[in-house]
């Protein structure tokens, strides 16, 4: 079995990875890092800032990282990198009421993952995912956490707070990016 750590403090996410890549020999060990979080204009920027960040603690196994956000059009990609900073301050409400005045059709954004792999020898790979859909009016549902509650997947009637989990985890960003790290994971 190989060890991976997951550098994060969220318990979904290490949920989600240990079931991905438990198939394929890999033992996610959680480890709750804190790490600087430049502020730049794309995910990727702030992934790989963060595993080069762990190449100078010089850790000892490969480990992943993930960074993500949510880019709402009306807003010009507000909050993007800034989501889980924004989330904490305007919350949901906030949110709402910015957009207050957006029509239906104007009220597009994307969901957006990257996950980082970074080994000890300094290698950065990125894994991006995406999902397109559009803010709701209001808060609705009660699963999920962050922005679940007003983004509504394409596809979809439902918000991803109202969908269950494994409906989420079939088109959700953090669902796409992982999928590509596991292709990538598989295979060494």
């Amino acid at each position: 079995m190989k060890n991976l750590y997951f550098i994060t403090s969220n318990n979904g996410k290490v949920h989600e990875a240990t079931e991905k890549l438990k198939p394929f020999d890999y033992n996610i060990i959680q480890k709750d890092y804190g790490y600087p979080e430049i502020q730049t204009e794309t995910l990727e920027e702030v992934a790989r800032f963060g595993v080069k960040h762990f190449h100078q603690k010089k850790i000892d196994h490969p480990f992943i990282l993930e960074d993500a956000g949510i880019f709402i059009d009306a807003l010009k990609g507000f909050p993007g990198v800034y989501s889980s900073y924004v989330y904490f301050t305007l919350g949901l409400d906030g949110i709402l009421r910015l957009m207050k005045d957006v029509t239906n059709e104007k009220r597009t954004a994307q969901f957006k993952s990257v996950f980082a792999y970074g080994t000890t020898q300094g290698d950065i790979q990125l894994f991006v995912g995406t999902c397109e859909g559009i803010i709701t009016k209001k808060k609705q549902g009660s699963k999920g956490f962050g922005y679940d509650p007003i983004f509504k997947p394409t596809g979809f009637d439902k918000t991803f707070a109202e969908l269950e989990t494994n409906e989420k985890n079939k088109v959700s960003h953090r669902a796409k990016s992982l999928e590509k790290l596991v292709t990538f994971l598989k295979d060494k």
